[in-house]
């Protein structure tokens, strides 16, 4: 037990360490370069840092997990605190446990903390920069929806309401009905519209026949389950998805012939990606000397975090790739994964013969 706290509260300084270094540097780079943009008042301000630090977490953490490793793991090397902790029994595998214990915590916190707002932190304060406010209407929305045409010319997530709706019913081609309205609220999952007037064009254009029928409707439910975060962010084409608005988009809008990639590209990045960082912790640690007189620390330490970036910038472009459509989802970012899981898999599997081969040469 002592062991695992040891190594545990070493690891987490470390990670403490280099998260701040590496937040504090992304938010202050951020502010430099948006120094016109940024609200004046001195709250929106404080705002604004806050939900850039957010983000600056939620990009720099699991990279963060894999230098906080390198770095524990060298001082371990260099105090020759390892080299006892094998002296004193303990298997190489069985060391890499407090490490594979607190970055496999925080990586599931870290993938439960996308269920919140977090996960549109970077939206939110780009909103603040260039309107001072959080959320920011949407205008001229066009979308289909069971084969009707719905514009919204204005849609306020805040207030979950929309205005300037127009609503275009078709049956086998034929326009039906078209509904018109000033203001729809969200409720009780329907978008209700209190006052609208409706034109049904004749079934046929006959001399004799009856001609366009107008009326005026009250209180009329239409688009059921289309949360207002599900309109603003699939037809504004954003890929900051918390968990729940993903995942009901894709249940929502499967059947409606809509590409859904940046939908699918979101929860990938979500649920796969961060797990990248435990894969190269433990690909780093199949490389890791005995002892410091085994090797050069110094080229070492620069092999394992220039393998690092490199992995981590390959991933960083399958997902923006991923998300501009140009690689589906499952090419830009579970194939890396999947091909970095193998790879893993591999050096586990000889560094287990390895140790099995040195131990039974001891006995």
């Amino acid at each position: 037990m002592l062991f695992f706290k040891t190594v545990s509260f070493l690891y987490l300084r470390y990670c403490l360490i280099i998260l701040a270094s590496l937040t504090a540097f992304m938010v202050g780079f951020d502010l430099m370069g948006n120094t016109v943009g940024l609200p004046l008042s001195a709250n929106l301000l404080i705002i604004y840092v806050v939900y850039k630090w957010m983000y600056a977490v939620d990009m720099m953490l699991p990279i963060s997990l894999v230098f906080a490793f390198i770095a524990a793991l060298v001082e371990l090397i260099r105090s020759n605190a390892l080299t006892a902790f094998y002296a004193l029994g303990y298997s190489r595998l069985k060391v890499l446990v407090p490490f594979v214990f607190v970055a496999t915590f925080l990586i599931l916190v870290h993938i439960l903390a996308h269920a919140t707002s977090f996960a549109r932190a970077n939206e939110y304060a780009d909103n603040l920069r260039e309107t001072s406010q959080v959320l920011t209407p949407t205008n001229n929305l066009f979308f289909t929806h069971e084969g009707n045409y719905i514009y919204f010319g204005s849609l306020d997530p805040l207030t979950q309401s929309a205005h300037e709706i127009r609503i275009f019913t078709f049956s086998n081609g034929i326009l039906t009905e078209a509904l018109s309205a000033q203001e729809a609220h969200y409720e009780d999952r329907y978008w209700v519209i209190q006052k609208a007037h409706l034109i049904r064009p004749p079934a046929a254009l006959d001399l004799k026949g009856k001609g366009i029928v107008t009326k005026d409707a009250q209180t009329i439910q239409v688009l059921h389950d289309f949360r207002p975060k599900i309109l603003d962010q699939i037809y504004e084409g954003k890929v900051n998805f918390t968990i729940m608005d993903a995942l009901d988009a894709k249940k929502l809008l499967k059947m409606q012939n809509i590409d859904l990639s940046k939908v699918t590209s979101s929860l990938y990045r979500i649920f796969a990606t961060p797990w990248f960082a435990l894969m190269i912790i433990l690909v780093v640690y199949t490389y890791a000397p005995v002892g410091a007189r085994f090797v050069n620390l110094s080229f070492y330490s620069f092999g394992a975090i220039l393998g690092t970036l490199i992995v981590w910038g390959v991933l960083f472009m399958g997902g923006e790739l991923s998300n501009n459509k140009t690689l589906s989802p499952e090419v830009g970012i579970l194939a890396p994964i999947v091909l970095l899981g193998g790879y893993m898999a591999l050096r586990l599997s000889r560094f287990k013969v390895k140790s099995h081969k040195n131990l039974s040469k001891k006995g």
